[in-house]
């Protein structure tokens, strides 16, 4: 993997996970955590570019979807969990 993109997919994966830690409901963001952390350490070894390019366009459209549900979930507030408590 070519310097430039291994610091492209560091920095998604890092805009990822910091944007998984701001859903106000746990288990939604547990399961989004582990989600993305699953879904890097799985394609950890792709080399083939195209398959690469594929995969970073599917993590940012997954990132807008991560986003926009965050944004609903502060709108409509739920009862906190034991967990959270």
């Amino acid at each position: 993997m070519a310097s430039s993109s291994r610091t492209q997919v560091i920095s998604l994966y890092r805009m990822l996970i910091r944007e998984c830690k701001k859903f106000p409901s746990y288990n939604y963001r547990t399961y989004a955590l582990r989600r993305v952390k699953d879904g890097f350490r799985e394609n950890r070894n792709v080399d083939n570019p195209k398959m690469l390019d594929h995969l970073l366009s599917q993590a940012r459209e997954n990132l807008a979807v991560i986003k926009r549900q965050v944004s609903i979930g502060h709108l409509y507030s739920a009862q906190k969990t034991v967990v959270e408590q």
